[in-house]
């Protein structure tokens, strides 16, 4: 039986380049390789993509720059169909066909829709959401519509763009007095791995934390803060999605941050987390919810506050691509679940099969008064 040949991407040019590197290297290591012939590619900070014969000597040199690595190929990712893979740019090398992909590039370029764009275009199956599921999960703003017309609660929240910020810092700042005061978090619309996130103490601070966001994405969320715990919930499946058991995180900082989260040993993941029975099953209803409203598939994240003060469970947002690393929380909380991280890849290529064939089912033309199989 030939092995299925799956491409494996992972770097690109979003901040969250160095984690993609150790999930992929993760994900690698739980590949069983008499099934599976894995294509490394890697796409660099300055968004050039590289394949080669040997994955491991592609990731394990990663931080030396792939640009950098003996016995890479340049390549390029075709949308036409009729390629099936990766077309060399270099000359004489032969083209790499490929039968499915599994896309472990976080954040922008990788989680937002584009890369699944181009993956629909090119007719290859890949792991987790589509192009909507994957562009509603990464932008916060639009994600918070979602989750409110979903009827899910939330912190309240404002959303304000990099021209307002130049413009009326101080109508901004009024108007974070009268709605969410302070303490309050800022953070890009677009963004991951709490990247370009402040919390606000006061007014002082204000105006430099929505500058910082801003240098990542044209539009800011100001929320208020929770004092809450902050617990977590894995999601696997399409359309009938099941939720694992519910993590709770500790930060060794005073929130989340992304030396608190991969730089630093002292943040605690708590599995199950320390909360009530129905607290947690009102964690995975919600995930659940959350996950079909965006239309996710595959896999995703659900992030979560539990206040103190009511016991409140508030949705806080979805992570389509999560973390694969040793240390994430999603791969551990399938593991806790009875899932272990050979079988939860598996799972996953199966799930994205099986998404492939539903859109193989769809038609690709229309004749006025033809039927589909099967209708009346």
């Amino acid at each position: 039986m030939r092995r299925v040949r799956l491409g494996l991407i992972f770097g690109g040019r979003s901040v969250e380049h160095e984690v993609s590197l150790v999930s992929a290297r993760a994900v690698l290591d739980h590949l069983d390789p008499t099934r599976y012939e894995v294509i490394p590619i890697g796409v660099t900070r300055e968004g050039k993509w590289l394949t080669a014969g040997d994955a491991r000597m592609l990731l394990d040199a990663a931080g030396t720059g792939l640009a950098r690595i003996p016995g890479t190929t340049h390549a390029a990712l075709t949308a036409d169909p009729s390629a099936g893979g990766l077309v060399p740019i270099d000359n004489g090398a032969a083209p790499v066909g490929l039968d499915m992909i599994f896309p472990l590039v976080h954040g922008t370029g990788g989680e937002d829709g584009t890369m699944q764009g181009l993956l629909d275009l090119a007719g290859l199956p890949y792991v987790g959401s589509g192009v909507l599921g994957s562009s509603l999960g990464m932008d916060k703003t639009t994600m918070k519509v979602i989750f409110g017309a979903a009827g899910l609660r939330q912190t309240d929240h404002l959303v304000v763009d990099r021209r307002r910020i130049e413009q009326d810092p101080r109508g901004i700042a009024r108007e974070v007095e009268g709605r969410i005061g302070y303490p309050c978090f800022t953070k890009p619309s677009n963004g991951g791995s709490s990247v370009g996130v402040s919390k606000v103490k006061g007014p002082e601070g204000l105006g430099p934390a929505l500058v910082e966001a801003a240098a990542y994405d044209r539009r800011v969320i100001i929320e208020q803060a929770v004092d809450g715990q902050e617990v977590e919930c894995a999601v696997l499946g399409n359309d009938d999605p099941q939720a694992s058991i519910v993590g709770e995180i500790v930060p060794c900082h005073e929130f989340y941050d992304y030396s608190a989260k991969y730089l630093e040993d002292g943040s605690e993941l708590i599995i199950p987390a320390r909360i009530g029975p129905e607290q947690a099953g009102e964690v995975r209803t919600m995930a659940l919810a959350a996950f079909l409203a965006l239309d996710c598939a595959g896999m995703a994240r659900v992030d979560f506050f539990v206040r103190r003060s009511d016991g409140a469970v508030l949705i806080n947002e979805v992570n389509t691509i999560p973390g694969f690393t040793p240390i994430s929380m999603y791969p551990r909380l399938w593991e806790a679940s009875g899932i272990g991280f050979t079988a939860l890849v598996e799972r996953l290529i199966e799930l994205a099969r099986e998404r492939h064939a539903e859109r193989l089912k769809l038609k690709r033309d229309y004749a006025p008064g033809q039927k589909a199989p099967g209708a009346r």
